[in-house]
Protein backbone atom coordinates (compact mmCIF):
# COMPACT_ATOMS: atom_id res chain seq x y z
CA UNK A 1 0.00 0.00 0.00
CA UNK A 2 2.80 2.31 0.82
CA UNK A 3 4.69 1.02 -2.41
CA UNK A 4 1.09 2.60 -4.51
CA UNK A 5 1.12 5.65 -2.46
CA UNK A 6 4.73 6.43 -3.15
CA UNK A 7 4.24 5.48 -6.98
CA UNK A 8 1.05 8.33 -7.16
CA UNK A 9 2.69 11.16 -5.58
CA UNK A 10 6.16 10.51 -7.61
CA UNK A 11 3.60 10.51 -10.90
CA UNK A 12 1.98 13.32 -9.56
CA UNK A 13 5.56 15.46 -8.63
CA UNK A 14 6.39 14.45 -11.78
CA UNK A 15 3.18 15.92 -13.55
CA UNK A 16 3.55 18.85 -11.51
CA UNK A 17 6.99 19.53 -12.84
CA UNK A 18 6.01 18.64 -16.24
CA UNK A 19 2.92 21.37 -16.13
CA UNK A 20 5.82 23.99 -14.42
CA UNK A 21 8.14 23.81 -17.27
CA UNK A 22 5.71 23.24 -19.99
CA UNK A 23 2.79 24.90 -18.89
CA UNK A 24 3.74 28.54 -19.41
CA UNK A 25 4.49 27.60 -23.10
CA UNK A 26 1.74 25.37 -24.11
CA UNK A 27 -1.14 28.75 -22.92
CA UNK A 28 1.31 31.08 -24.59
CA UNK A 29 1.11 28.74 -27.60
CA UNK A 30 -2.43 28.25 -27.26
CA UNK A 31 -3.02 32.52 -26.88
CA UNK A 32 -1.21 32.41 -29.83
CA UNK A 33 -2.90 30.25 -31.81
CA UNK A 34 -6.54 31.82 -30.66
CA UNK A 35 -4.75 35.82 -31.87
CA UNK A 36 -2.90 34.55 -34.64
CA UNK A 37 -6.09 32.99 -36.42
CA UNK A 38 -7.98 35.82 -35.44
CA UNK A 39 -6.17 38.22 -37.30
CA UNK A 40 -5.36 35.54 -40.15
CA UNK A 41 -9.37 35.87 -40.79
CA UNK A 42 -9.51 39.95 -40.61
CA UNK A 43 -6.43 40.38 -42.70
CA UNK A 44 -7.98 38.29 -45.59
CA UNK A 45 -11.37 39.93 -44.99
CA UNK A 46 -9.98 43.34 -45.21
CA UNK A 47 -8.00 42.03 -48.30
CA UNK A 48 -11.01 40.49 -49.92
CA UNK A 49 -13.14 43.06 -49.53
CA UNK A 50 -10.70 45.48 -51.07
CA UNK A 51 -10.18 42.82 -54.43
CA UNK A 52 -13.71 43.08 -54.51
CA UNK A 53 -13.82 46.86 -54.35
CA UNK A 54 -11.41 46.78 -57.10
CA UNK A 55 -11.86 45.59 -60.57
CA UNK A 56 -10.58 42.32 -60.10
CA UNK A 57 -12.00 39.48 -60.97
CA UNK A 58 -14.58 37.45 -58.68
CA UNK A 59 -12.52 34.16 -59.20
CA UNK A 60 -9.17 35.59 -58.86
CA UNK A 61 -10.20 37.55 -55.68
CA UNK A 62 -11.22 34.40 -54.30
CA UNK A 63 -8.51 32.25 -55.12
CA UNK A 64 -6.13 34.96 -53.91
CA UNK A 65 -7.91 35.06 -50.49
CA UNK A 66 -8.08 31.34 -49.83
CA UNK A 67 -4.17 31.05 -51.08
CA UNK A 68 -3.04 33.88 -48.70
CA UNK A 69 -5.73 32.20 -45.42
CA UNK A 70 -4.14 28.81 -46.14
CA UNK A 71 -0.33 29.76 -46.55
CA UNK A 72 -0.57 32.37 -43.33
CA UNK A 73 -2.30 29.69 -41.20
CA UNK A 74 0.47 27.01 -41.84
CA UNK A 75 3.16 29.14 -40.85
CA UNK A 76 1.00 30.26 -37.87
CA UNK A 77 0.98 26.23 -37.14
CA UNK A 78 4.64 25.88 -37.76
CA UNK A 79 5.92 28.76 -35.44
CA UNK A 80 3.24 27.34 -32.75
CA UNK A 81 4.74 23.78 -33.46
CA UNK A 82 7.99 25.27 -32.59
CA UNK A 83 7.00 27.39 -29.24
CA UNK A 84 5.76 24.12 -27.87
CA UNK A 85 9.14 22.34 -28.38
CA UNK A 86 8.53 20.34 -31.65
CA UNK A 87 11.08 19.94 -34.09
CA UNK A 88 10.03 21.99 -37.18
CA UNK A 89 12.93 21.27 -39.27
CA UNK A 90 12.35 17.80 -40.01
CA UNK A 91 8.35 18.26 -40.48
CA UNK A 92 8.91 20.76 -43.09
CA UNK A 93 11.31 18.80 -44.40
CA UNK A 94 8.52 15.93 -44.80
CA UNK A 95 6.54 18.34 -46.24
CA UNK A 96 8.73 19.66 -49.32
CA UNK A 97 9.23 16.13 -50.09
CA UNK A 98 5.52 15.13 -50.15
CA UNK A 99 4.86 18.44 -51.70
CA UNK A 100 7.47 17.13 -54.68
CA UNK A 101 5.99 13.91 -54.95
CA UNK A 102 2.63 15.29 -55.65
CA UNK A 103 3.88 17.42 -57.56
CA UNK A 104 5.61 15.09 -60.03
CA UNK A 105 2.22 12.74 -60.30
CA UNK A 106 0.24 16.16 -60.81
CA UNK A 107 2.35 17.82 -63.27
CA UNK A 108 -0.50 17.89 -65.56
CA UNK A 109 -3.16 19.76 -63.10
CA UNK A 110 0.02 21.89 -61.80
CA UNK A 111 0.04 23.60 -65.45
CA UNK A 112 -3.60 24.23 -65.80
CA UNK A 113 -3.64 25.74 -62.60
CA UNK A 114 -0.73 28.28 -63.16
CA UNK A 115 -2.58 28.95 -66.74
CA UNK A 116 -5.42 29.76 -64.38
CA UNK A 117 -3.50 32.24 -62.40
CA UNK A 118 -2.00 33.61 -65.55
CA UNK A 119 -5.50 34.26 -67.60
CA UNK A 120 -7.07 35.49 -64.06
CA UNK A 121 -3.78 37.88 -63.24
CA UNK A 122 -3.46 39.29 -66.88
CA UNK A 123 -6.73 38.77 -68.21
CA UNK A 124 -6.58 38.46 -72.12
CA UNK A 125 -10.06 37.50 -72.08
CA UNK A 126 -12.98 38.25 -69.73
CA UNK A 127 -16.77 36.01 -69.35
CA UNK A 128 -18.75 37.27 -72.71
CA UNK A 129 -15.64 37.37 -74.72
CA UNK A 130 -15.77 35.73 -77.81
CA UNK A 131 -12.69 34.34 -78.54
CA UNK A 132 -10.68 31.63 -80.85
CA UNK A 133 -8.00 29.37 -79.40
CA UNK A 134 -6.34 25.90 -79.78
CA UNK A 135 -8.25 25.44 -82.66
CA UNK A 136 -12.36 26.22 -80.87
CA UNK A 137 -13.90 29.34 -80.92
CA UNK A 138 -16.92 30.88 -79.03
CA UNK A 139 -18.03 32.96 -76.24
CA UNK A 140 -16.33 32.54 -72.65
CA UNK A 141 -18.60 30.85 -70.08
CA UNK A 142 -16.72 30.60 -67.22
CA UNK A 143 -13.44 31.22 -66.37
CA UNK A 144 -11.95 28.51 -63.94
CA UNK A 145 -8.41 27.95 -62.16
CA UNK A 146 -8.43 25.04 -64.08
CA UNK A 147 -10.28 25.14 -67.65
CA UNK A 148 -12.16 27.67 -69.11
CA UNK A 149 -15.20 26.87 -70.00
CA UNK A 150 -16.53 28.48 -73.76
CA UNK A 151 -19.93 27.98 -75.79
CA UNK A 152 -20.13 27.87 -79.58
CA UNK A 153 -22.44 29.29 -81.87
CA UNK A 154 -23.93 25.86 -82.00
CA UNK A 155 -24.66 25.86 -78.33
CA UNK A 156 -21.66 23.44 -77.91
CA UNK A 157 -19.96 23.39 -74.22
CA UNK A 158 -16.47 23.26 -74.52
CA UNK A 159 -13.77 22.56 -71.66
CA UNK A 160 -10.54 23.97 -72.77
CA UNK A 161 -7.12 23.35 -69.91
CA UNK A 162 -6.04 26.95 -68.98
CA UNK A 163 -2.69 25.31 -69.24
CA UNK A 164 -2.88 25.03 -73.12
CA UNK A 165 -5.15 28.13 -73.60
CA UNK A 166 -2.27 30.17 -71.79
CA UNK A 167 0.33 28.78 -73.90
CA UNK A 168 -0.73 29.54 -77.47
CA UNK A 169 -2.21 32.15 -79.25
CA UNK A 170 -5.70 33.99 -78.04
CA UNK A 171 -7.69 35.75 -80.29
CA UNK A 172 -10.24 37.84 -78.54
CA UNK A 173 -12.52 39.25 -81.00
CA UNK A 174 -14.25 41.28 -77.84
CA UNK A 175 -11.18 43.32 -77.01
CA UNK A 176 -11.81 46.33 -79.15
CA UNK A 177 -15.01 48.49 -79.51
CA UNK A 178 -14.77 48.54 -83.39
CA UNK A 179 -13.58 45.75 -86.15
CA UNK A 180 -13.49 46.15 -89.56
CA UNK A 181 -15.94 44.07 -91.87
CA UNK A 182 -13.72 42.64 -95.14
CA UNK A 183 -15.91 42.33 -98.33
CA UNK A 184 -14.89 41.08 -101.92
CA UNK A 185 -17.87 41.82 -104.55
CA UNK A 186 -17.33 40.94 -107.98
CA UNK A 187 -19.21 42.47 -111.26
CA UNK A 188 -18.47 42.01 -114.91
CA UNK A 189 -15.68 43.32 -116.86
CA UNK A 190 -18.90 44.78 -119.13
CA UNK A 191 -20.31 46.44 -116.04
CA UNK A 192 -19.26 49.89 -115.50
CA UNK A 193 -16.79 50.36 -112.84
CA UNK A 194 -17.78 53.67 -111.72
CA UNK A 195 -21.33 53.07 -111.67
CA UNK A 196 -20.79 49.79 -109.12
CA UNK A 197 -18.13 52.20 -107.28
CA UNK A 198 -21.19 54.51 -106.45
CA UNK A 199 -23.58 52.07 -105.99
CA UNK A 200 -21.06 50.45 -103.40
CA UNK A 201 -20.70 53.76 -101.52
CA UNK A 202 -24.11 54.32 -101.41
CA UNK A 203 -25.08 50.93 -100.00
CA UNK A 204 -22.39 51.85 -96.92
CA UNK A 205 -23.66 55.47 -96.39
CA UNK A 206 -27.58 53.71 -95.74
CA UNK A 207 -26.49 51.77 -93.30
CA UNK A 208 -26.03 53.70 -89.40
CA UNK A 209 -24.52 50.86 -88.58
CA UNK A 210 -21.39 50.93 -90.42
CA UNK A 211 -19.12 54.37 -89.18
CA UNK A 212 -18.64 57.33 -91.96
CA UNK A 213 -15.20 57.97 -89.97
CA UNK A 214 -13.36 56.29 -90.79
CA UNK A 215 -14.40 56.11 -94.26
CA UNK A 216 -14.95 52.71 -95.83
CA UNK A 217 -12.57 52.20 -98.20
CA UNK A 218 -13.70 50.86 -101.69
CA UNK A 219 -11.47 50.06 -104.07
CA UNK A 220 -10.69 47.61 -107.02
CA UNK A 221 -8.22 44.80 -106.00
CA UNK A 222 -8.44 42.24 -108.78
CA UNK A 223 -8.62 41.77 -112.38
CA UNK A 224 -9.92 37.98 -112.38
CA UNK A 225 -10.41 35.32 -114.40
CA UNK A 226 -14.10 36.34 -114.92
CA UNK A 227 -14.48 39.47 -112.52
CA UNK A 228 -13.61 42.43 -111.64
CA UNK A 229 -13.21 42.61 -108.12
CA UNK A 230 -13.48 45.02 -105.71
CA UNK A 231 -12.32 44.90 -101.60
CA UNK A 232 -14.52 46.94 -99.17
CA UNK A 233 -13.55 47.77 -95.95
CA UNK A 234 -15.93 49.01 -93.42
CA UNK A 235 -15.64 49.65 -89.40
CA UNK A 236 -18.51 48.75 -87.73
CA UNK A 237 -18.92 48.25 -83.22
CA UNK A 238 -17.95 44.42 -82.79
CA UNK A 239 -21.48 43.75 -81.66
CA UNK A 240 -22.72 44.71 -85.10
CA UNK A 241 -20.12 42.76 -87.33
CA UNK A 242 -21.84 39.68 -88.32
CA UNK A 243 -25.30 42.15 -88.56
CA UNK A 244 -23.62 44.09 -91.18
CA UNK A 245 -21.72 41.28 -93.10
CA UNK A 246 -24.75 39.16 -93.66
CA UNK A 247 -27.39 42.11 -94.46
CA UNK A 248 -24.63 43.80 -96.58
CA UNK A 249 -24.06 40.68 -98.69
CA UNK A 250 -27.84 40.72 -99.17
CA UNK A 251 -28.54 43.89 -99.92
CA UNK A 252 -25.51 44.53 -102.91
CA UNK A 253 -26.86 41.27 -104.49
CA UNK A 254 -30.64 43.02 -104.43
CA UNK A 255 -29.26 46.61 -105.22
CA UNK A 256 -26.96 45.31 -107.91
CA UNK A 257 -29.40 43.80 -109.70
CA UNK A 258 -31.76 46.24 -109.55
CA UNK A 259 -29.15 48.54 -110.78
CA UNK A 260 -28.22 46.01 -113.57
CA UNK A 261 -25.20 45.31 -112.41
CA UNK A 262 -23.77 41.39 -112.88
CA UNK A 263 -22.17 39.33 -110.83
CA UNK A 264 -20.37 36.37 -112.69
CA UNK A 265 -20.80 33.37 -110.77
CA UNK A 266 -18.11 31.28 -112.94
Amino acid sequence: MEDSVAAVQSYGNQAITLIMIYGPQLLLAIIVLVVGLWIINRVVAIAGRGLEASDTDPTLARFLSNLASTGLKALLLISVASMIGIETTSFIAVLGAAGLAIGLALQGSLANFAGGVLVLLFRPYKIGDFIEAQGVAGSVAEIQIFNTVIKTGDNKRLIVPNGVISNGIITNYSAEKTRRVDFVFGIGYEDDIGKAKATLARIMSEDDRIHSDPEPLIVVSELADSSVNFAVRAWVDSGDYWGVYFDTTEKVKLVFDKEGISIPFS
